[in-house]
C-alpha cells in the first residue's frame, strides 16, 4: 500500500478537472483506492510520502508516436512532407535492418519517454520485423502499456521499404505471434496508410487481425492530398476510412486513426461506429502544414480524440506540450473558421492526454477508483509570493515545464527512477 499526500488533479470528464488540495491518495495493490482530505483512522500508523504543494496527475498517453523517428525529431523542419520523408525518414527508417543500429535508438526512445512522463504510447516501428519485436519486448520489460506496430507498406514508396504482399503478412502474422503472452505491450496492425498499401495486403492485414484479435492503427485523412489519393488507389470506396473497414480491419481491437483533420461525413461515422480514437498531433501538422484538427467540431460530433506528439514529425517528446499546443491551435481554427470551430480550454485538454488517451490502453489516465496508478507529480512552477492553484500549476507545466518539474513518476504503483 501507498500513500501520496499533496494537491491531487485529473479528469473525470472532456469538461470536468477534479482537484483535491491538501489530500490523501491512498494505492493499494497498484491502483487507486481513495482519496481523502483527512486520513483515515485505519491508516493512521501508515507511512506516508508527503510531496506538500506538489501535484499529483495521471501519466500521460501518447497516441501516435514514431520511435524509429526518435533520432531525427527537430530535423527538416522548414520542409514539407513529401520532401520531409525522402530526405531524412525513409533513409533512416531502412537503417532498422541493422540491429546495432536500432537497439541504441529505441532504447533512448524508451527512457526519454518515460522521462517525459508517458506511460502509455501506440507506437509505429518500421517495416523490419527483428527490430519492433526488440522495441515491444523492451516496453514489455518496463511494464510501460503501449501498442507497438510493424509497419506494412508495398506500393508508392522507396524500394527499400518495400515489402512484397507475401513477405508483409508472413513477418506480421510473425510478430503477431511472437506477443501473444504480453501483458502491457501488445502488437498492433499497422499498414502505414492507404497510399502506400495495396488491396491485397490490406485484406491480408484484416484476416490477421482477425485470427489474432489484434486493432488497427494507421494515418487517417492527414492531408487532402492522401485523402484523394486514397480513394484514386481504391476506386469504388466513399472513403479512406472506409478501406480498413471493408477489410475487416476495425473489428478486432482498439481503432486508432492518427490526425483525421480532412474527414469527409462517411469518415467521421465509420470511426464512431467502431469506437475508435482520433489522434491530434499539434506540433507535427504545424511542422508539416497538414492542417489542424477541427477538435472541438469533432467533439460535438462524438468522436472520440486523443494526444499524440508525432516525432518525428513532431519535434517534443512531451505530451505535457501538446496540451498548450492543442489550445493554441484551436484559437487558430477558430479564428479563422469561426463558422465550423471553437477553442477548447485547458481542461478539454488535459482531458484527452489523459484519460481519454488512457482508455484505450485500460484503466489508466485518471485517479478514479480502481484505475492503475501511474502518477506524475509536478512541483516547482510557482513564483515567489504568487501562488497557484493545483490546475494553475499544471496549465503553466504544460506551457514552459520541463523534465525537471516531474519531481516523481510511479508506475502501477511503484515509484521508478
Amino acid at each position: 500500500m501507498n500513500i501520496l499526500h499533496g494537491n491531487i488533479l485529473f479528469s473525470k470528464s472532456y469538461d470536468e478537472l477534479v482537484a483535491y488540495e491538501d489530500s490523501y491518495l491512498i494505492v493499494e495493490n497498484g491502483k487507486v483506492r481513495e482519496i481523502c482530505s483527512v486520513l483515515p483512522e485505519q491508516y493512521k500508523n501508515a507511512e506516508v510520502t508527503d510531496y506538500g504543494k506538489g501535484v499529483i496527475i495521471p501519466a500521460f498517453s501518447d497516441l501516435h508516436v514514431h520511435a524509429s523517428q526518435y533520432i531525427e525529431r527537430g530535423l527538416g523542419m522548414d520542409m514539407l512532407l513529401s520532401d520531409w520523408l525522402n530526405q531524412y525518414t525513409f533513409p533512416q527508417e531502412a537503417r532498422f535492418a541493422d540491429m546495432n543500429y536500432a537497439r541504441p535508438i529505441y532504447d533512448a526512445f524508451i527512457d526519454d519517454m518515460i522521462k517525459h512522463g508517458t506511460f502509455h504510447a501506440c507506437i509505429f516501428a518500421t517495416i523490419h520485423r527483428e527490430a519492433t519485436s526488440y522495441l515491444i519486448r523492451r516496453m514489455e520489460e518496463r511494464g510501460l502499456y503501449g501498442y507497438v506496430g510493424k509497419v506494412n507498406m508495398d506500393i508508392a514508396s522507396p524500394s527499400y521499404l518495400c515489402e512484397t504482399v507475401e513477405e508483409s503478412l508472413r513477418e506480421t502474422e510473425q510478430y503477431l505471434a511472437d506477443c501473444q503472452n504480453h501483458k502491457t505491450a501488445k502488437p498492433i496492425i499497422t499498414p502505414r496508410f492507404a497510399p502506400t498499401c495495396s488491396e491485397d495486403l490490406v485484406k491480408g492485414l484484416g484476416a490477421l487481425g482477425k485470427k489474432y484479435h489484434v486493432g488497427l492503427q494507421t494515418h487517417l485523412v492527414e492531408s487532402r492530398w492522401e485523402a484523394q489519393e486514397a480513394l484514386r488507389v481504391y476506386p469504388g470506396y466513399k472513403c479512406d476510412t472506409e478501406i480498413y473497414e471493408r477489410a475487416g480491419l476495425m473489428e478486432n481491437g482498439p481503432v486508432v486513426g492518427a490526425h483525421f483533420i480532412f474527414p469527409a461525413k462517411d469518415d467521421i461515422e465509420i470511426i464512431k461506429r467502431h469506437g475508435g480514437h482520433t489522434v491530434h498531433c499539434p506540433d507535427a501538422t504545424t511542422n508539416i502544414i497538414a492542417g489542424i484538427m477541427g477538435v472541438s467540431a469533432l467533439h460535438r460530433d462524438g468522436v472520440n480524440i486523443t494526444l499524440g506528439t508525432d516525432v518525428g514529425g513532431g519535434h517534443s517528446m512531451g505530451i505535457y506540450t501538446q496540451i498548450g499546443r492543442a489550445v493554441q491551435l484551436s484559437k487558430l481554427k477558430w479564428f479563422y473558421e469561426p463558422e465550423t470551430a471553437s477553442p477548447i480550454t485547458f481542461t478539454n485538454a488535459f482531458y484527452l492526454a489523459t484519460k481519454a488517451g488512457g482508455s484505450v490502453f485500460g484503466k489508466v489516465g485518471s485517479f478514479e477508483k480502481d484505475y492503475v496508478f501511474n502518477a506524475l507529480v509536478i512541483d516547482g512552477m510557482e513564483d515567489l509570493d504568487f501562488p497557484l492553484t493545483p490546475a494553475q500549476v499544471v496549465e503553466r507545466f504544460c506551457y514552459i515545464g520541463t523534465t525537471e518539474n516531474i519531481k516523481a513518476r510511479y508506475l502501477g504503483g511503484k515509484l521508478i527512477g
